[in-house]
């Protein structure tokens, strides 16, 4: 009976280890699909999302002051043509 025993364990063991150098082996695998699509995509000069997103709002940011100092110079010259 305690052949018996020490065989489970040594199969259970065995599939323990199996399961371990499957994860590693998936880890390792999505690490290296990650950098060759990161590569990829720069290779075509894609952006990512975040930095588009950086660039939006930067964008959006811009529109914003323009829109400020434009209401600003209207109301400049305004107040300009109210003095001649």
């Amino acid at each position: 009976m305690q052949t018996r025993d020490k065989i489970f364990d040594d199969i259970s063991q065995l599939m323990t280890n199996a399961m371990g150098v499957a994860q590693g082996a998936r880890d390792e695998a999505e690490t290296a699909l990650k950098s060759l699509l990161d590569r990829w995509l720069a290779d075509r000069n894609l952006v990512t999302r975040e930095e588009f997103d950086a660039v939006l709002a930067m964008a959006q940011k811009a529109r914003e002051e323009n829109a400020a100092l434009s209401a600003r110079i209207d109301a400049l010259e305004s107040a300009r043509s109210a003095d001649k």
